[in-house]
């Protein structure tokens, strides 16, 4: 009911007195994350929430012996929707506070009922109610995003499962992999920040009506010290939020340690999105895949040839930007004092909502390029085709001994044709003739036929395959578990 129809996004338009352009807009609306995410941290989901919260006081005031009519709260509830923006603009103005202006103006439409808005709370009974509210329906959308990327990459990485590959340490040639191994470790990572996400979705807790310091004070005065009555009003409030659980002590706010938990979760999923774009930026640099290109996509503005993986690109970009604001609610959770402290509010407002909205943009960037990525398995052929020769040297040796020959004069001349080898390579540009090499060399007493057998990429991955198969088979568990997660909507637009 609150992602309906949305007037206000998080990014206001210039006043009609502006020039085309003339104000700053946030990028992360303009360009990157989706309506959805948006609309999550508009004025209108804030604000009608804050509403529901005073409807959500009133009724369970009432239910509690208070004198408060029907006629109030249906008038209350007439108007959840409808905020008048303009009246609540000119009183901010007036009076230097966000909450009371938003009060007077829910009061000048619901006259009857303004008598009690807000009776025996605190401005953070709706900001900070409202605060993980929001970060709850955020969770949801960020859950929903990260469930459909593993998807994604479950079948990317099915799909490439036995499809051999050159794998790099410190970006030098190893041993063999799979495509499919390699995709495996992304999916994993990926699982990892799920793990982290559903603990921190599941542990929220509404703050609840706690009054100025946490005492719950101004509601025991309204039900004449009754505690049951004050306790039970919490319940029922949260009950009518949506939620089975509120904290059980606080100050004025709730610990913005939660706030940390929330963006180390995002900063998580950055974190993996990272490491995959750099891999897909480094396979782009090989020419063993490339990300999505449109037909009419430019590359470069110079370099008409140029087909950059932009997107990986960009996923690296605002990862860096949600890792380093994980740290804002990191200080701002040591800075509180004593039950309260406002020097968190302008921070939050920022940090909070640009945290969700890059990494909403981060992970529809990660399905896109996973659901379109192109495998140009001729090119990984080639390289793996360059270093086998090197690889097979030890199976080639003992091949040899096992026939008769002297291990260490053997293992010497390898040695001296690899550093031949690798000299043509890499100072004439030729091709690695090391198998050439050993065939000649009568002290080894093998054929090139025999020599070709041990070229077979295949034996040099050892279970990649099997481990991709046995991972696979674990996350199509988890994927069925969240199968109505799956199909995330996704905005590209640049």
């Amino acid at each position: 009911m609150f992602l309906g129809d949305s007037r206000v996004s998080c990014c206001d338009k210039p006043d009609k007195t502006d020039t085309s352009g003339a104000r700053y807009e946030n990028p992360l609306c303009k360009r990157y994350a989706s309506g959805e995410m948006q609309r999550i941290f508009s004025d209108d989901f804030k604000f009608s929430t804050w509403r529901k919260l005073w409807i959500a006081l009133a009724e369970s005031q009432k239910e509690l012996g208070l004198n408060i009519s029907d006629n109030q709260i249906d008038e209350m509830k007439a108007h959840q929707f409808d905020i008048n923006y303009d009246a609540a603009t000119m009183y901010e103005t007036q009076i230097r506070h966000d909450v009371m202006a938003h009060i007077k103006a829910y009061g000048d439409q619901c006259p009857a009922a303004k008598p009690v808005i807000h009776l025996g709370a605190t401005s953070c009974y709706v900001g900070d109610n409202t605060d993980i509210i929001v970060q709850r329906y955020a969770l949801l959308r960020i859950k929903r995003l990260l469930v459909t990327a593993v998807g994604r990459l479950y079948h990317f990485a099915n799909e490439y499962k036995s499809l051999a590959c050159l794998a790099y340490t410190h970006f030098q040639a190893a041993q063999p992999t799979t495509v499919g191994k390699r995709a495996s470790l992304w999916i994993q990572d990926l699982l990892f920040d799920l793990e982290q996400l559903d603990f921190t979705l599941n542990n929220l807790k509404l703050p609840g009506c706690k009054g100025t310091t946490g005492t719950c004070a101004s509601f025991l005065s309204l039900f004449d010290g009754d505690h049951d009555k004050v306790k039970t009003l919490e319940k029922m409030i949260a009950e009518k939020m949506g939620f089975d659980k509120v904290y059980a002590v606080s100050g004025q706010t709730y610990s913005r340690k939660i706030d940390y938990y929330a963006l180390s979760v995002l900063s998580g999923i950055a974190q993996s999105a990272c490491k995959f774009s750099n891999d897909i930026r480094l396979m782009s640099h090989l020419k063993e895949v490339d990300e999505p290109f449109e037909a009419g996509q430019v590359g470069s503005s110079a370099m008409a040839y140029k087909r950059n993986p932009m997107r990986s690109e960009r996923i690296a970009s605002l990862a860096r930007y949600v890792i380093t604001d994980a740290q804002n609610p990191a200080l701002t959770a040591g800075a509180q004092w004593l039950e309260r402290t406002l020097d968190d509010s302008a921070n939050r407002r920022i940090a909070i909502p640009e945290a969700f909205l890059a990494a909403d943009a981060i992970l529809m960037l990660v399905i896109n390029i996973a659901g379109g990525l192109a495998v140009n398995s001729k090119m990984i052929e080639k390289h793996l085709n360059e270093e086998l020769p090197f690889l097979a040297t030890e199976n080639i040796l003992m091949y040899c001994v096992r026939k008769g020959g002297d291990r260490q004069a053997l293992h010497e001349r390898i040695r001296v044709h690899s550093l031949d080898a690798a000299k043509r390579v890499k100072q004439d540009g030729d091709d690695n003739d090391l198998i050439d090499r050993i065939a000649r060399d009568a002290s080894f007493g093998v054929s090139r036929g025999e020599l070709d057998g041990f070229l077979d990429a295949r034996k040099f991955t050892g279970r990649a395959k099997e481990q991709t198969e046995e991972f696979l088979s674990d996350v199509k568990k988890i994927l069925d578990a969240n199968k109505e997660l799956t199909d995330a909507q996704t905005e590209i637009s640049v």
